[in-house]
Order: structure tokens, then C-alpha cells, then sequence
């Protein structure tokens, strides 16, 4: 392929395969030549998505509103050529700075309730994020997955809320996730609630830009649907590889161990091959230890919640691979469009998601069908067929 050329052939389009595992997107931002990798195997869809990436930025730059570390999060550029230096701190750091300089304007015991707040909620949950990458979409996820009271959220806001007011003010960030925003109501995401699958080749993108342990999580999840809190309650002696099934017994939600909420959440699970050859390439890691099937790459130890996942694993993964964010919990959502597009019968697939109503699943996810998969009526093998990890690999 020439230098700067598209995948077809065609006009320079500013982006090119850099090796066999990354793509180079060439772009110039405030007088400067910029040339950032994406890893990524130059396969002709992603030379594609590589182009879309290229086109949103210089939009961006045209209008003013391009954020560097928005989209190269780990370039030294995201510091230097940031809008304002301070937007690219990471939240922590500015939490723990806005803090100290309340000290003398808060009440002794308010200044201690916020500095509490601040290490072991915001820090622990955001704190490795930049400024301008946490969204109220993030806030509203968090919200969600709460079991305090509506109160005690909102308190816990306040340190959060009261560095990002004074952020904007001092002319640090441009946005404020957290104004004119307030929980009104604390309740667990329901199933219809913002739905919105990944099409089969996004699915493809965000595995090939993984590896090891955190793309046999993915592709377990994809395939699977299971709920992030079963995915890393699940433990080795709920496997059966022999009967290509597992059974769903316990949930991990803040870190505690429970039952499934219903009758219907304690099921089995068929492995379809996507998920089973995730499992076959996740014993290697962890089936010696017994315990926790998936556990977290960079401590060696079981996920402890979602919030690690979604910040060290997920938010990198859908960067890379240039796909537009939405929650973890979309993979379960896509589970059930793909599987009921590819004319799978909705009474199982209802019993693999852990419904108590067969009926719910073609009323809430019947409207992405015809979206997801054109050629309804093939069924899900078919699918995974012309997705797969060779294909998701080559291309």
C-alpha cells in the first residue's frame, strides 16, 4: 500500500498501515504535523473505521471543539497541544488540588466528609481519567449500580461537582459533565433502558484491539450475555466444558458476593463457540487457582466490581479501537439482538439472558433487528462464522 493512501487505492486520505499491527493517522492540528498510531491490524475494515476516526477529528478541528486526549489519550500531544494544560490531568490529582484549597472555607467536618469522599469513592472510581474524559453517561452508570440512598449520592457528589464548577470557571476544561444534572431517582438499569447494540464489526474492532485475559472477557461477554456482575462472580466449578455449559449461581456487585435477584437468574447457560474457545483460552490463566474465572490482568487478583474494568480495560479498548462508547452493559444487549436477528427462538434466547418473560425480550430488543444482521432467519453460527478470532485478526 502506498504511503497515505486509502485501502482502496484511492486519494490520499491521511491515514496508512504503519505495521502489521497498527494503522498511522496523519493529520495536522495548530500548525503541527501529527501522526499517531491506532493498534490496529490494517485489515480493510479497519483502514476503514481508521478514516471515519481521521474525518470526526478534522470535523472537530474545523469547529474548534477537538480535544487531543479525547482521541489519543496516551500521546505526549495530549498534554502539549492540549486546549489548556490543566484539562489533561487526570481527576484524582485535581480532586486531591481543589481539596487542599477548600480547606480554610469549609467547615472541619464537611472539609474531612469531602476528603473521605474523595479517596475512596471519586479516586478509587475516576481518578485515573482526565479531566474531559469522565461524561454524565459515566455519572449516570455510577448512579445506577448504588445500593445507598438518593441522599447520600447526592452528598457524595458534592467534592466531585464543586472541582469540576471551579474548573470551568478557571477556564480549565469547557465542559461540565455534572451542571444542570442532578439523580433525581437511584435504580438498577432495566433492560430497555438505552439501548444500543455494537454492530458484528465493532464487535470484531474492540476484540482485535484486545489480548490475553481482558479479549477473552470480552468475547465471553459478547457471547454469553451475561450481567458484568455475574461475569466476575462466575468461578471454575460453574464450567462444564465437557457439556459446553455453565451455570449461573452468584452476582459481585460492590464487591459482595449474592444470589441471583430471581428464579429465573439462576440458569444455565449453553457456551456458543465464541464463548467457549474464550474459555479455553482463559484456562491457561487462571483455572490452576480454582476460584474466579476472570480475573484483573495488572493485580493477578478476581475483578472486585465493575469500575476497574470499565476504566482499565473497556473505556482503553473502545479508544483503540475507534468505536464510540457505550456501557459494558451493552455487550449483553447485544448478545440477545444478535442472537434473535439470526432467527435464534426467543423462548431460549430469554432463558439464556435470565428473563422471567419469554415476551419481554422480542418487545424490547425486536426493534434492532432488521439493524443488526439484514439476512434474518441464519442462525447464530453463521454468524460468529464471518466473525471470528481469525477473521477478527486478518480481516
Amino acid at each position: 500500500m502506498g504511503r497515505g493512501s486509502n485501502a482502496g487505492g484511492g486519494k490520499p486520505s491521511g491515514v496508512r498501515k504503519e505495521s502489521e499491527s497498527s494503522i498511522l493517522v496523519d493529520f495536522a492540528y495548530r500548525g503541527i504535523r501529527c501522526r499517531e498510531r491506532l493498534k490496529l491490524p490494517p485489515t480493510k475494515a479497519n483502514l476503514k473505521l481508521a478514516e471515519h476516526l481521521r474525518a470526526e477529528i478534522l470535523t472537530e478541528i474545523g469547529r474548534g471543539t477537538f480535544e487531543y486526549a479525547k482521541y489519543f489519550p496516551d500521546s505526549p500531544r495530549a498534554v502539549t497541544l492540549a486546549k489548556s494544560p490543566g484539562a489533561a490531568q487526570d481527576i484524582g490529582s485535581a480532586l486531591r488540588r481543589w481539596h487542599a484549597g477548600m480547606a480554610s472555607q469549609l467547615e472541619h467536618s464537611t472539609h474531612r466528609d469531602y476528603g473521605l469522599a474523595i479517596e475512596n469513592v471519586w479516586i478509587p472510581e475516576f481518578g485515573e481519567l482526565r479531566l474531559t474524559e469522565l461524561t454524565r453517561a459515566m455519572l449516570k452508570e455510577w448512579v445506577a449500580n448504588q445500593t445507598c440512598g438518593l441522599k447520600r449520592i447526592r452528598n457524595l457528589l458534592l467534592p466531585l461537582r464543586g472541582m469540576y464548577a471551579a474548573a470551568l470557571e478557571d477556564e480549565v476544561i469547557e465542559r461540565n459533565p455534572l451542571r444542570d444534572w442532578t439523580p433525581r431517582k437511584v435504580e438498577p438499569p432495566k433492560e430497555d433502558d438505552d439501548i444500543d447494540p455494537f454492530s458484528p464489526d465493532e464487535v470484531k474492532s474492540i476484540l482485535a484491539s484486545c489480548e490475553g485475559q481482558i479479549r477473552n472477557l470480552f468475547q465471553f461477554a459478547f457471547w454469553t450475555g451475561l450481567r458484568t456482575s455475574e461475569l466476575i462472580a462466575l468461578r471454575w466449578e460453574d464450567v462444564d466444558l465437557v457439556g459446553r455449559t455453565l451455570t449461573i449461581r452468584r452476582a459481585k456487585v460492590r464487591r459482595k458476593v449474592k444470589g441471583p435477584k430471581t428464579r429465573a437468574g439462576r440458569r444455565t447457560v449453553t457456551l456458543l463457540q465464541p464463548a467457549y474457545d474464550a474459555l479455553v483460552a482463559q484456562r491457561a490463566h487462571t483455572q490452576l487457582a480454582g476460584e474466579e474465572v476472570f480475573h484483573n490482568p495488572r493485580t493477578g487478583e478476581p475483578w472486585l466490581h465493575d469500575g476497574p474494568i470499565r476504566k482499565t480495560a473497556w473505556t482503553p479498548a473502545l479508544k483503540r479501537a475507534g468505536v464510540r462508547y457505550r456501557y459494558p452493559y451493552q455487550t449483553r444487549h447485544t448478545f440477545a439482538s444478535t442472537l434473535l436477528s439470526a432467527g435464534e427462538n426467543p423462548v431460549w434466547v430469554s432463558s439464556m439472558m435470565g428473563h422471567k418473560d419469554w415476551t419481554m425480550i422480542v418487545k424490547v430488543y425486536g426493534r434492532w433487528i432488521p439493524s443488526v444482521a439484514p439476512d434474518a432467519g441464519q442462525k447464530v453460527a453463521t454468524v460468529w462464522a464471518g466473525n471470528g478470532p481469525d477473521q477478527a485478526a486478518s480481516g
